[in-house]
């Protein structure tokens, strides 16, 4: 089932992906072309209030020229572990600061093409404060109940797989404060 890189091409180099095209030999000895994502990976971070409300934030998306409603969630910084990392967006994204970061699960967002992991961590024991997005981030906060987060799915306002995820984790532990 391996498929051994016979040769790899960077195609360009960002600040957030890299973009290469591999030749691969496969299990039958033919070749392919494999277009690959590098990513440093990122954290998404559930967090539900004592009123028993998610955090989440609205945002646009420029890839999809709409706005989604989402977990807070960001990628990870050089040398940054995902745990500091979730403390950190929480609290840039939202201004909320959690006494414990719990972590849920780690998932490949696209693994057909992009090596982006994110780890899923559940912030446990919220506080409140001021919310400092980096400059070219605007966001709208917003607490939402667990049937709101359902409708939101079904109405499209919700789409992405981190927040499904979350949302769902949240159905299955009723008990998440």
């Amino acid at each position: 089932m391996h498929e051994k890189t016979i040769a790899s091409e960077s195609i360009y180099d960002g600040k957030i992906i890299k973009v290469k095209v591999d030749t691969v030999e496969l299990p039958n000895g033919r070749t392919a072309t494999r277009e690959i994502v590098n990513h440093m990976g990122a954290v998404a971070v559930m967090a539900v209030t004592e009123d028993n409300r998610m955090v989440v934030v609205r945002q646009f998306r420029k890839p999809l020229e709409r706005d989604l409603v989402e977990i807070p969630a960001g990628k990870l910084e050089p040398g940054e572990t995902p745990a500091a990392c979730a403390v950190r967006e929480l609290a840039e994204e939202t201004g909320y600061t959690a006494e414990n970061m719990k972590h849920i699960a780690s998932f490949y967002t696209s693994p057909g093409f992009a090596d982006e992991i994110i780890h899923l961590y559940r912030a446990e024991g919220l506080k409140t404060g001021k919310a400092q997005p980096d400059e070219d981030e605007f966001v709208e906060l917003l607490h939402i109940s667990l049937e709101e987060a359902k409708q939101m799915i079904e109405s499209g306002e919700i789409r992405d797989a981190k927040t499904i995820m979350a949302v769902y984790a949240w159905q299955l532990d009723g008990s998440v404060r």
